[in-house]
């Protein structure tokens, strides 16, 4: 698939805009950034993103969430959960989060992303800042005590391979900008957490 990606840049040329990422980034009055949640399925990703995002909102910010499921009902329902699948459904987000950053418009993505190595790969992207990695760190007992989709029940009874944190890894990010103690912490602990360091590197205004 690489190969493929590969021979078709052969073939096109970049198109430089004439309005760019500062000025968009001007007329909404912040900063684009990408807030990459990631965890086990049940850790509280989609619940923080939204719930940041509807912050966000009420301020007049721009912004998108991007959700795993959503994602996956469109422009990656092509792909299973393999490693190589979940390696490709996490580019192609990173190249959309990508677009939406140079777009003026703070993208919040809510993903398993499961692999170091395609994090990675995210980041890389991106100039160095703008992606901003979230661990919503809850232990595997209490995301499956949450269960709120039913799937950890049929990844424990065998009906659904290649599940994260049962029958797949999860590879813990080292040093994620952010740690958010969803086992712990209520959401509105994790969100107070989450716009402080928005403020203090200067994704949001401090006055705001």
């Amino acid at each position: 698939m690489q190969d493929r990606h590969k021979i078709t840049n052969q073939n096109t040329v970049w198109h430089e805009p004439h309005i760019r990422r500062a000025d968009r980034e001007k007329l909404n009055q912040h900063k684009s950034s990408i807030l990459w949640f990631t965890g086990l399925s049940g850790s509280g990703k989609s619940t923080l993103a939204n719930a940041v995002e509807h912050y966000l909102h009420k301020q007049g910010a721009r912004t998108y969430v991007l959700d795993g499921d959503n994602i996956r009902k469109g422009l990656c329902q092509d792909l299973g959960f393999s490693d190589e699948d979940r390696t490709e459904n996490i580019r192609r987000i990173g190249e959309v989060s990508k677009l939406m950053l140079d777009a003026g418009i703070i993208v919040l993505t809510a993903f398993i992303s499961p692999f170091i190595k395609d994090r990675k790969i995210v980041r890389d992207l991106v100039p160095t800042g703008d992606f901003i990695e979230i661990l919503c760190d809850a232990p595997l007992e209490i995301c499956e005590e949450r269960d709120p989709k039913g799937l950890y029940k049929k990844a424990r009874a065998g009906q659904i391979q290649e599940f994260t944190g049962i029958s797949s890894p999860y590879e813990r990010p080292g040093n994620p900008e952010i740690l958010l103690e969803t086992g712990a912490k209520s959401i509105d602990e994790c969100i107070v957490q989450l716009l402080d360091y928005m403020k203090k590197h200067g994704v949001l205004d401090k006055n705001k």
